[in-house]
């Protein structure tokens, strides 16, 4: 069944239910008055966390949609990717205004809320290509490759979930996991890769090069959530792993 990210607030640890409805309005934009900069402030956060709940949940129904042909999954897929739009549109609007308010600690925390929904909108349009190349074909796919891609996608699905978590608790090993989970989906791409360059049959199989671009969106999906881990990790620690030669030792 298609699932919906609840309220963040509600879900310290918990899983996802539905999928998100039509015109969701999570991302209102925020009416600022003197001395609310705090409220604000946790607001946008908040929505950085529903967003990562969403880009969860578009991950999990594209384990729907490959494997059942589910048009409610990509209907769900696509509201995700539009609920994704809106609350970084909403963050990009509202954060200026909002940084310009608070202390050094809480800009840091301002700046990820940030960076975190740039990512996580680019998770959500990757999942929503995937799912568009789903739908175009005009037979199932085959098995083998359902289960690689289906793989991937649960692996995806679980880096947002622990990081949700993690940036709930500011838990240090919940980023350290992800930064090693991200190593796995690398090897199950190069896999599918190895096996379609392989295997002659598919050499000029236009269903092999799209199962391909499936593996490669998946793939960068999960770098996107690397990329949060590392932000997750600045938080904590107070530097970033971005661009750093030793980027390994939280591995």
């Amino acid at each position: 069944m298609p699932r919906k990210a609840a309220h963040p607030e509600k879900l310290a640890g918990a899983s996802g239910t539905r999928k998100p409805s039509a015109g969701a309005t999570s991302a209102k934009p925020i009416r600022h008055a003197p001395g609310k900069a705090d409220g604000t402030q946790a607001e946008l956060m908040r929505m950085t966390l529903r967003a990562c709940l969403i880009a969860r949940d578009a991950t999990f129904n594209i384990q729907d949609l490959l494997t059942n042909s589910s048009r409610m999954a990509f209907l769900a897929i696509r509201d995700c990717e539009k609920e994704l739009d809106q609350i970084e549109r909403t963050i990009d609007e509202q954060l200026p205004g909002a940084i310009t308010r608070v202390n050094e600690r809480k800009a840091r925390q301002l700046l990820a809320c940030l960076k975190c929904i740039t990512d996580l909108e680019r998770i959500g349009d990757l999942v929503m290509g995937v799912a568009h190349r789903v739908q175009a074909r005009s037979g199932q796919l085959p098995e083998s490759d359902v289960r690689y891609l289906v793989q991937m996608s649960a692996i995806v699905r679980n880096m947002l979930d622990d990081l949700h978590r993690g940036f709930v608790s500011l838990d240090l090993e919940t980023a350290r996991k992800v930064l090693r989970t991200d190593a796995e989906l690398d090897r199950i791409c190069h896999a599918l890769f190895q096996r379609h360059l392989a295997d002659n049959v598919r050499e000029r199989d236009s269903l092999g090069f799209d199962v391909l671009l499936m593996a490669q969106a998946l793939e960068r999906a999960g770098d996107h959530a690397k990329n949060l881990a590392e932000e997750l990790y600045g938080l904590i620690e107070g530097h970033t792993l971005r661009h750093s030669p030793k980027r390994t030792a939280a591995q």
